[in-house]
């Protein structure tokens, strides 16, 4: 097995990458809930509008207390999706500084796509397919800038699979 993985390192780093990405994930929800039932759940009741962030639904969207818990979350998975995927997927041993503020750029950029996307999506395409086209953009992103921008070759450890 360890043949096929060194031969295909790639496909190695292309699955292990979208595995862990659900370390993240997990963080997400998790982070999502405590922020809009603990940590921001006196801004519930005030709506929330700035740029393609529109909080303006209350009882849909929570209002501040929604883009809060949004950017707490997205933070706090983010950090943890970095300290992942520069450790086990791309074993980068690179200036981790340089990477870090790339890869926040990437994040922000991420975002912002994210929360833009749906609006032009949902009505065509539905929510499923809306939240399917949303992974794999990200994906299509996220992968090839972390592997060739953020993380590339000459930073990494070269170690056995």
């Amino acid at each position: 097995m360890n043949a096929f993985w060194e031969r295909h390192a790639a496909l190695r780093e292309f699955l292990l990458f979208n595995l862990l990405s659900n370390c993240a994930t997990l963080v997400n929800l998790l982070a999502t809930f405590v922020g809009t039932h603990v940590l921001f759940r006196a801004f519930r009741d005030r709506p929330f509008s700035f740029l393609v962030f529109q909080y303006r639904n209350i009882r849909e969207d929570l209002g501040l207390a929604g883009f809060l818990s949004f950017l707490f979350a997205t933070a706090l998975a983010q950090t943890v999706n970095f300290s992942v995927q520069r450790k086990l997927v791309f074993r980068a041993s690179g200036d981790a500084g340089k990477a870090a503020l790339r890869f926040a750029g990437l994040a922000l950029f991420l975002t912002l796509i994210s929360a833009a996307l749906p609006a032009y999506t949902l009505p065509r395409f539905g929510i499923l397919g809306s939240a399917v086209l949303n992974i794999v953009l990200q994906v299509a992103i996220s992968f090839p800038a972390m592997k060739f921008w953020i993380m590339p070759e000459g930073t990494r450890e070269k170690k056995a699979v």
